[in-house]
């Protein structure tokens, strides 16, 4: 979450809805106890091993509060972090750092836990030249962090949204009538800069699809032995996808179909939360 512009377009209102969210109309707790402006200052710390992941968001949601809000960083998206360490510092309006802490916590160990398990299956990947990519299965309003927790764990975005890219599903082949059918229509309608890409169950559907020109072909909940045929029955003539109940314990076998691409909606909807904490809040003068 670099880019200012996509920052103030997209992230800030989801950030804003999210403190929207946690606080319908006052932070009662916090109104009771620091009535008035008291400056103080908090301590990110790691309680888990892992990639930190979501630092810019974490800053965003205190300087959305109150821009005044001073957020010192000691790592960086990306870095390995292990227990106990010292992320950052926060320093502003004790009502600003109190109000603000579970939102921007709730994105930072969201998305670090994303990033941590992107980072695990790619490593697992190693030394074959399938590359991992993610899917459109996450949470709701959290696409935009969630693709970026991905990318910063080393994996490789796939389309962001409908709007993005053609992907003829079953529904999709169904609602058309055929394999052949469903790419034609795509091609009469889409912009001819756009690719095509279709899901396949067996290799039918692979000639099928290879006959009828898609230009990328998903592998979808086939055995290692068809995968494997699909492959190389392919033979370059399309990019290849594997997809369907991918995780950890099934990539060994996927190293060895050889398709271009792994696609693993776990990525985004099974990743567990990576433990951080805001420790030692005290005022300062």
């Amino acid at each position: 979450m670099n880019n200012p512009i996509t920052e103030k377009l997209q992230a800030d209102e989801l950030i804003k809805l999210a403190l929207r969210e946690d606080i319908s109309n006052e932070d009662v707790t916090t109104n009771a106890v620091m009535p008035e402006y008291r400056k103080g200052t908090v301590d990110l710390i790691c309680k888990q091993s892992g990639v930190i992941c979501g630092l810019g968001v974490f800053a965003r949601t205190f300087t959305i509060l109150d821009p005044e809000t001073d957020v010192e960083l000691f790592k960086k998206d990306g870095d390995e972090v292990e227990k106990g360490e010292h992320i950052a510092k926060v320093t502003g309006d004790i009502r600003v750092l109190l109000s603000g802490e579970r939102t921007a916590l709730n994105y930072l160990q969201r998305m670090s836990g994303i990033a941590t398990y992107t980072r695990r299956v790619v490593k697992l990947l190693e030394g074959c030249k399938t590359r991992l990519l993610d899917t459109r299965k996450t949470t709701p309003n959290m696409r935009i962090f969630e693709k970026y927790a991905v990318k910063v764990g080393g994996g490789v975005n796939h389309r962001y949204n409908l709007s993005d890219g053609i992907l003829l599903k079953d529904n999709h082949i169904g609602a058309a009538g055929s394999v052949t059918a469903a790419i034609k229509a795509a091609r009469e309608y889409a912009p001819f800069v756009r690719k095509v890409e279709v899901e396949v169950e067996n290799l039918d559907m692979v000639r099928e699809a290879l006959e009828a020109g898609a230009d990328i072909i998903m592998l979808d909940n086939m055995s290692a032995e068809d995968m494997t045929a699909a492959v190389k029955l392919i033979g370059g003539r399309a990019v290849t996808e594997i997809s369907g109940n991918v995780t950890e314990a099934t990539i060994p076998s996927i190293k060895k179909v050889g398709a271009d691409y792994v696609s693993s909606g776990a990525l985004t909807h099974s990743a567990p939360i990576m433990d951080l904490s805001l420790k030692n809040l005290h005022p300062i003068d």
